[in-house]
């Protein structure tokens, strides 16, 4: 069972790795909204302010995991998901699924954070958190957004109903994100805002475990 569990995991990077131009427009997709907003807020003639900053930074990162991670599912086709099927496990499915995108995600967010603070500027003052805020962040909303595809993927107009169901499960996750990253980003004591990374691990821990428990009831239909 844990050899299917790999497998499954390469065969994604695998997918991946044949069909690099996903990636490539990806990654061409957020570097180029972040030069709209750089052009937009002529950075050069104005400060950009710290909030501001900070909540065009995760709009950004939500709209590229939106379009990046709601294909999971809905891009296969019914042949492929009945072999998957007798292939492994429901459980193994999704967590591979969620590693996978996780991965992707985290890759993304951390080259859309290089590029973003080159263009407009770093005013993080903790590093460190600031990376684990987005670390974390990638992998829930990756592991929201997975579950998501295959619900939608059920039904038809999948695209438009993954938009629709997306907004209030990641609404509450997306708030603690910014809050999270706003204090690394004024460099507050980590001891007052820790709850903050405590409360988003546990947000992702509930996801990934939901996505465990009801995905086979859902794979099953």
């Amino acid at each position: 069972m844990k050899s299917s569990f790999f497998t499954l995991i390469s065969k994604e990077f695998l997918a991946e790795w044949r069909q690099r131009y996903a990636l490539n427009g990806m990654l061409l997709y957020i570097i180029s909204t972040i030069f709209v907003c750089y052009l937009s807020f002529n950075i050069k003639n104005t400060d950009l302010q710290l909030v501001t900053w900070n909540a065009l930074f995760w709009i950004i990162i939500l709209f590229t995991s939106i379009n990046s991670i709601a294909k999971s599912f809905i891009q296969e086709n019914e042949g492929r998901l009945l072999y998957y099927y007798s292939l492994a496990s429901p459980q193994h499915i999704i967590l591979s699924k969620i590693v996978y995108y996780g991965t992707i995600m985290t890759i993304l967010s951390f080259a859309g954070y290089f590029f973003y603070s080159f263009v407009m500027g770093n005013p993080i003052q903790d590093l460190t958190m600031f990376a684990l805020v987005v670390l974390l962040a990638s992998f829930g909303l990756s592991s929201a957004l997975t579950m998501l595809s295959g619900i939608a993927s059920k039904a038809p107009n999948s695209t438009s109903l993954i938009a629709i169901l997306s907004f209030p499960v990641l609404l509450p996750l997306l708030l603690v994100i910014i809050k999270a990253s706003k204090n690394a980003m004024d460099g507050i004591n980590r001891s007052l805002y820790m709850d903050d990374i405590l409360l988003l691990v546990a947000i992702n821990a509930i996801i990934v475990a939901v996505s465990y428990m009801l995905f086979p009831y859902l794979w099953r239909s």
